[in-house]
């Protein structure tokens, strides 16, 4: 295999073993290692194939943003900027480079401004300090800026830069300090595999040209060589390369100690550099990196001054005297960017003991502390501290890692919109249409807008005025490529563009209110349908889920999977098979206990990926079989759902012959169905699981059949609002892997007054025992306004938290938020802690009273699912 870089001879002789090998000395690699160190990993080894920081770090302008709108990567940012703030000068007594000049974003439309606002207020929750400062008063705190075109800035005053290469020296000095060796000039040229008696890839070892190191576990830090140090793993990578640019200005007057600049709206990033700038940005045609060497190192590419001009026309804009002042550098290097735009991250599915730290997207210097930290735990703990799902590898289907043309597409699209506004429903146009379901044309003739979520395309919700097909990605006129006119689909995804309520909230009504007033169906054929069989399938099953699913034949359960500390890996419905005559798409031949799975599509390949892991590791002897693209699923819901469906199912569907989580074999059509009476809405309703070939003419009996009951097609925006309306979870919203099923008001999925052990059982009750720090609350708002998450959250003038999701409930006409709340005392969050307090939401500055509640605001005693009207 072809080396990664020069055989120059190591700087140190290699060990012969190692707990941990970290490949690649760039920001991500020097973090990881001293987070590893300090978690008392002695045992491990940093590999650099040149010098530290020679692949992307030791170019990178290294700012600071302290807001971004997640939750967690505020998280993520505090953390390394108490690394290179404090921390390792006080381990080190060395200066990391950080200097804390403050940032400015600039507004240039009320849409940006709203934004930052929305940015602002979550910042209060995380004790980040932000000021929205008018034209006039950003004149004052930078009076070389344009701020004639401006609606206002957003200014922090403790953001800042640090030196890539005097941080990574002082964290490689710190983690050396605790026993971490780094070696330099050592190319890495192959991972060595082995396959265990149970037939698990897992690694053994790391070969370079100056021998091998023993290993069970590597950290591919490589940047934009991580594809192909991936590749010696077979473990896919999907990231791309390309050209990211800045220039350095001559010496301008009055610059000194301004803060540094992000115009989001001209694309365009200034950097306070001494008494100069550099000036940076981000633009839709960027270069891509098509042949990567493996022996580039401290290199730059030519900068193409035609596709950099646009950033330096919006810099003159922003800062007039730039258009006066010489270029003194420029430097253009490789960056590496992904699908969407978040950091590849924790253990590859391919091969235990293979951990990704990779495709930063720019940003590998500001989230390199948080990340390191959470990828030491990882590896220490067998997971991370923090709700890393995000970033986490596992969140890719297998069919998209290796798909270079979405890959290709998708990173395009992040890249070209890396400053854009975040609106809450925005969707790509990039990388679409690459899994469909069988009712897809179906659905897409009856005006469905549809959603992508990890490759497959879902309905959001229907269009009155027709189609809105999705066309083929056009990289937004770039490379030659015709910019497609403006046609339906962009145009109706244009609309969500605001953070107000969309023109077409009412279509989003319309199919709420006649799902609780008639019957709505609901296309769901993108969860993930998985078969848990064999001899220990029972065992396994007892072991993964939360709550006791060995119960009879026919019974569905709704429970949760946990990991060891507790947290919530996903929330599903799991239903026991009996055997079957013979196998086919709803009952394969097994031996032993069957299982049928349902999970949300969007998380499938994170939950195939755990339970996968788990089975492993426990060494159960049982199979999971992946079905999701064999079955469709359609939902009925609502008061009619039973009167349209006995007119197209075999089966008695009253409360006795057919109770509430329940599942049987029915024909529907004629076509043999598998029907659960279930409802993730609040209603009367069934689940009809059909294979593949059925699908369409079991939709279209179901449809003719509702005719006269007032059925309609509704998406996933109509879930979304009427789930929250009821108080049902959705995984990664209200519950992740960092929130426990006690906190989040599911106590009720988990056998804690059995006997039986299942993962996570022992954190639960130290939780319990301890007292509740944090409770999920249900908050309404009176006043008609839209909130969308990350809202602060106030108790008796205290901030005590955020919002995770927010909705509008039109059956109760109000607005509805659900977050996680704190007693900031420190003491435990009560039931009467809650009720106590006087509360209000935070939109963009703005505060709005709000009633806090226990239970459900909407028929919170579950008659509705029972079919009790």
């Amino acid at each position: 295999m072809a080396s990664l870089g020069r055989a120059r001879g190591p700087s140190r002789p290699l060990p012969s073993t190692a707990d941990v090998v970290v490949i690649g000395g760039g920001s991500l690699g020097c973090q990881t290692l001293y987070h590893l160190a300090k978690l008392g990993v002695s045992s491990a080894v940093l590999l650099e194939r040149e010098r530290l920081t020679s692949g992307t770090t030791w170019h990178t302008a290294g700012l600071l943003w302290q807001l971004r709108p997640s939750d967690v990567e505020v998280e993520l940012l505090a953390h390394t900027r108490r690394v290179v703030s404090r921390d390792l000068e006080e381990e080190t007594g060395l200066h990391t480079g950080w200097i804390q000049n403050g940032g400015l974003f600039i507004a240039s439309n009320r849409q940006r401004l709203d934004e930052y606002k929305r940015l602002m207020s979550l910042g209060k929750a995380y004790g980040v300090e932000s000021h929205v400062l008018s034209p006039a008063e950003t004149k004052k705190l930078y009076p070389l800026m344009n701020v004639d075109d401006l609606y206002g800035t957003l200014y922090v005053p403790h953001d800042g830069t640090m030196d890539p290469a005097g941080t990574c020296t002082t964290l490689a000095r710190a983690a050396t300090a605790r026993g971490a060796q780094v070696i330099e000039n050592c190319p890495v040229m192959g991972i060595r595999v082995r396959t265990d008696d149970f037939g698990v890839r897992r690694v053994a070892a790391v070969e370079t040209e100056h021998g091998a190191v023993q290993t069970p576990c590597v950290v591919n830090c490589a940047g934009v060589w991580a594809d192909a140090v991936g590749r010696m793993a077979g473990v896919k990578v999907p990231l791309v390369a390309m050209h990211h640019a800045y220039v350095v200005t001559e010496r301008i007057e009055g610059i000194q100690n301004m803060p540094n600049v992000r115009d989001h709206d001209a694309s365009v990033y200034l950097r306070l550099q001494g008494d100069a700038l550099s000036v940076g940005g981000y633009e839709p045609n960027p270069i891509f990196w098509e042949e990567v060497s493996d022996k580039f190192a401290f290199g730059l590419f030519d900068l193409d001054w035609d596709v950099f001009t646009q950033h330096i026309e919006g810099a003159v804009n922003r800062v007039p005297v730039l258009e006066k002042t010489g270029v003194k550098s420029t430097v253009c290097g490789p960056e590496s960017f992904t699908p969407d735009h978040k950091p590849l991250m924790g253990e590859a599915p391919e091969l235990r003991g293979f951990f990704l730290g990779c495709g930063f997207n720019s940003a590998g210097m500001m989230l390199g502390g948080g990340c390191g930290q959470e990828l030491a735990h990882w590896i220490v703990h067998g997971r991370p501290e923090k709700d890393m799902y995000g970033y986490d590898i596992r969140r890719f289907h297998h069919s998209l890692t290796d798909h270079r043309r979405w890959i290709r597409e998708r990173s395009h699209e992040s890249y070209a919109k890396n400053y854009a506004v975040v609106f809450p429903h925005d969707e790509p146009l990039a990388g679409r249409n690459m899994r469909t379901d069988p009712l897809h044309e179906e659905l897409l003739a009856r005006g469905c807008v549809f959603q992508e979520r990890h490759g497959w395309e879902r309905p959001g919700w229907f269009n009155p005025g027709g189609a809105a097909p999705v066309l083929p990605y056009d990289y937004y006129g770039a490379y030659g490529h015709q910019a497609h006119q403006d046609h339906a689909y962009n145009q109706l995804l244009g609309a969500e563009y605001t953070f107000d309520f969309p023109p077409h909230h009412e279509v989003i009504r319309q199919e709420c209110l006649a799902c609780r007033g008639a019957a709505a169906v609901f296309d769901m054929s993108y969860f993930g349908k998985f078969y848990l069989v064999g001899v220990d399938a029972r065992k396994a099953a007892d072991w993964l889920f939360s709550a006791d699913v060995s119960r009879p034949p026919g019974s569905t359960v709704y429970t949760c999977m946990l990991n060891a500390r507790g947290g919530t890996e996903s929330d599903l419905t799991v239903s026991r098979l009996a055997p079957g005559p013979e196998a086919s798409p709803l009952a394969p031949a097994f031996e032993g206990d069957a299982f049928y799975l349902a999970v949300g599509g969007a998380v499938a390949q994170h939950n195939w990926s755990h339970i996968t892991s788990v089975l492993q590791d426990q060494q159960f002897r049982c199979q999971l079989i992946d079905s999701s693209e064999d079955l469709g699923m359609i939902s009925i819901q609502g008061p009619a759902s039973r009167a349209i469906l006995q007119e197209v199912l075999d089966a008695d569907l009253s409360n006795e012959a057919f109770p509430f989580s329940t599942h049987k074999l029915v024909r529907a059509a004629g076509h043999l169905v598998r029907a659960m009476r279930l409802s993730f809405v609040g209603e009367l309703g069934w689940e009809l699981h059909i294979p593949g070939p059925s699908c369409v003419p079991v939709y279209q009996a179901v449809m003719a059949a509702g005719a006269k009951h007032g059925l309609v097609n509704a998406g996933y925006r109509a879930i979304d609002s009427l789930s929250i309306e009821k108080g049902y979870r959705h995984w990664h919203a209200d519950l992740r892997p960092d929130d426990s099923p006690l906190e989040a008001g599911l106590a009720f999925t988990c056998k804690l007054k059995s006997t039986i052990p299942f993962l996570g059982r022992e954190a639960l009750q130290r939780q319990r025992a301890a007292g509740l720090r944090r409770r999920l609350v249900c908050f309404t708002v009176d006043e008609k306004v839209p909130m969308f998450g990350l809202e602060a959250i106030w108790r008796d003038g205290q901030v005590v938290g955020h919002v995770r999701r927010a909705d509008f409930g039109f059956t109760i006409d109000k607005t509805i938020a659900y977050g996680y709340i704190r007693d900031p005392s420190g003491g435990p969050v009560s039931p009467d802690f809650v009720k106590s307090g006087d509360y209000s939401l935070e939109r963009m500055g703005v505060t709005y009273p709000a009633q806090a509640h226990l239970k459900s605001p909407f028929d919170p005693d579950n008659k509705r699912v029972k079919g009790i009207y």
